[in-house]
């Protein structure tokens, strides 16, 4: 009696405390990229209980019927076979799930790379957002604007950030607009985004970076195009002009609020020049150029070496 009431005391208390718990983050997705992602989690763990449901009957079903028994001293087990359709069962199954898994991923991994769907007649907001032990610099070079520890983006547009590092290799994660992607000290990474409901999200660091990580966070607001204009109006209206002297004291190791400046330091620290992931053309583009310029280069060398002889 008294194991069962501590049972039933148990289970209601674990019940009022799932009850009061947020929902997980990555299923709440408020951007396309992150609509995404929270279908393939979810079609995995659909895909995952189906396939422990099952093993666990299958495992039910053989502890049931070949359970140990009294038998004669002289009882021989009947010899069995192997059968051919169990065993294409069993590893045919698993298989096509891996390959149609693997399919999923692909398909999901060239998506959220991309620019978000549904915006393609919309011009980027392009943001460089770099870290430094222990926060978050976010330049908006279009606007002429730079804030620390807090992000302004539009709703319905297509947002591309950029990021690096001014210190160790961090992760930048918004997990209700998308996954989280690297920065780095000497490269540029790109990450593609977007925010279909306004509202408060929040933004981290995501990858160890010292004593200093778990306060590594940021706040992100996503408002209308017409609330965002605005504010960037009253930022050049109020806020103080970022200097060189100003920035290398926010690169200092330390936590800090949250700060906003006019002008960004990309104009006196630019970002570096490596750009993972840039467009295809603009690599060609360089290529061709190149060709070009050994092309004419060879040309005057044969023309020289003619006139010569």
């Amino acid at each position: 009696m008294k194991f069962k009431s501590g049972l039933l005391i148990s289970l209601m208390a674990l019940v009022t405390i799932l009850a009061g718990c947020e929902p997980l983050l990555v299923l709440d997705p408020k951007g396309p990229q992150a609509e995404r992602q929270a279908s393939d989690i979810m079609l995995s763990i659909g895909i995952m209980a189906v396939i422990v449901i099952v093993v666990l009957v299958i495992l039910a079903v053989i502890l049931f019927k070949y359970r140990a028994s009294k038998q004669p001293d002289d009882y021989e087990p009947p010899h069995i076979e192997g059968n051919i359709w169990v065993e294409v069962i069993c590893i045919g199954i698993p298989v096509l799930i891996v390959a149609y898994l693997s399919f999923v991923s692909v398909q999901s991994n060239y998506i959220v790379e991309s620019a978000p769907t549904g915006y393609e007649n919309e011009e980027p907001l392009v943001i460089y957002a770099s870290s430094s032990d222990w926060k978050w610099h976010f330049s908006y070079p279009e606007q002429g604007i730079e804030t620390v520890n807090y992000l302004y983006i539009p709703t319905d547009r297509p947002l591309e950030f950029k990021l690096y590092s001014h210190g160790p290799i961090t992760s930048f994660w918004i997990p209700q607009l998308g996954g989280q992607k690297y920065a780095m000290a000497d490269m540029v990474t790109t990450l593609h985004l977007g925010a279909d409901v306004p509202g408060e999200y929040m933004g981290r660091n995501a990858n160890f970076s010292g004593k200093g990580f778990a306060e590594n966070i940021f706040n992100v607001t996503a408002m209308s195009q017409k609330e965002f204009d605005e504010w960037v109006e009253e930022v050049h209206e109020r806020a103080e002009p970022l200097t060189e002297d100003v920035f290398n004291k926010l690169l200092e190791p330390g936590h800090l609020g949250q700060m906003t400046f006019t002008g960004t330091h990309l104009e006196f620290s630019p970002a570096p020049e490596h750009n993972h992931g840039s467009d295809t053309d603009d690599l060609e583009s360089n290529h061709d150029d190149h060709t070009s310029h050994d092309t004419q280069t060879d040309s005057t060398n044969v023309e020289t070496d003619h006139s010569g002889h």
